[in-house]
């Protein structure tokens, strides 16, 4: 078994939102072996929120990937910075090019892992990740327990928030004319793939639903969003909460979490959600819930496709033209699904 007791650890890490908040599992399992020891997590700028309180970690590196730092030259410079530092253990976690070059740089006394190809070479223990038999946030622990670590025990998806945060959630629903007693449901319709995205006209329908049944409705999401939700606010026959654009990931946790139930897309706001304790309806395709869908009992998922093939890119399927697209859930489907849930954890 790897020996992390006392010792100077570095986790890199530098994917997106959702991915980021799936490794949280992973940090509460590496936390309770490094005894003594100091952990170290490097992460993209953009999405650094999701984990600076995360009391597992004891020190944030961040990496603006897509800025400042978008060069071979500057993740030199950090890798080379840090390795002056001397760290003991390093863990890779993706075989992402840029994150495994930064790791490799560190040159820690112990470099074990995921990495690409051309990195490994450079690494005491390669570990391959499981992607065809676990969900992704198992599979980011199945790396410690091939290391010896055998006790996964974990309290599931986290994201900590601040009183700033907070603050800020709670001013914007006040000003909203949201008050404590309202029920809100969240909706979050956009994702970074356009196959992935319900139309809107369809989470229109819904929330006008939900309206009538006495809740306010919560549209989130990010800047690129705005569109999409005023596409679908614009069809509304009931009066939306927009809060599109208006939070930063640690502020958006914190207003999520006053929801009684998230109506999603697959995306990074559904593990913020998830990470709340927030029931979800989730709907899904073409890719696989078995492996990025909610980490979470609390949730129904709803899915476009009744057949995946393993080992199959998501572009693939899609490129391939088989796929019937997301428009088969029905708005009943979701409806239904939603009523559900709003039972069973009222």
């Amino acid at each position: 078994m790897i020996n992390l007791r006392n010792k100077r650890i570095m986790v890199t890490f530098l994917m997106h939102l959702g991915d980021l908040i799936l490794i949280t599992p992973f940090l509460q399992v590496l936390r309770r072996y490094a005894y003594g020891s100091e952990i170290t997590l490097a992460v993209d700028k953009k999405v650094a929120d999701a984990v600076r309180y995360n009391p597992n970690i004891d020190r944030l590196i961040e990496i603006d990937k897509k800025g400042a730092d978008n060069s071979v030259g500057a993740l030199w410079r950090i890798g080379r910075s840090l390795h002056k530092e001397g760290c003991d253990v390093l863990i890779n976690l993706h075989p992402n090019e840029r994150t495994s070059f930064l790791a490799t740089v560190v040159g820690a006394r112990e470099f074990v892992g995921m990495s690409h190809f051309l990195f490994r070479p450079f690494m005491d223990k390669y570990v391959r990740l499981d992607r065809t038999h676990l969900h992704a946030a198992d599979m980011y622990m199945d790396v410690l327990k091939r290391l010896g670590l055998e006790d996964l025990r974990n309290e599931g998806l986290q994201l900590f928030t601040s009183p700033e945060w907070d603050k800020k959630a709670a001013s914007f629903y006040t000003a909203a004319g949201v008050s404590e007693e309202d029920k809100l449901i969240g909706f979050n319709i956009g994702s970074a793939v356009p196959q992935k995205r319900w139309p809107p006209k369809r989470f229109a329908a819904v929330a006008d639903y939900f309206a009538l049944q006495g809740y306010k409705c919560v549209f989130f999401g990010g800047p690129t969003d705005k569109e999409m939700v005023y596409d679908a606010v614009s069809l509304m026959e009931s009066q939306a909460v927009v809060a599109t654009g208006k939070f930063s990931v640690g502020e958006l946790a914190a207003a999520v979490r006053r929801c009684r139930l998230f109506i999603t897309n697959d995306s990074g706001p559904m593990h913020v959600a998830v990470s709340q304790g927030v029931p979800l309806v989730a709907l899904y395709g073409p890719s696989n819930p078995k492996f990025y869908g909610p980490y979470t009992k609390k949730a129904i998922v709803l899915e476009s496709t009744d057949e995946y093939v393993t080992g199959k890119s998501m572009k693939k399927i899609i490129r391939e033209g088989r796929y019937r697209g997301i428009s088969v859930i029905t708005t009943q489907h979701v409806i239904e699904a939603a009523e559900t849930m709003l039972c069973q954890y009222r």
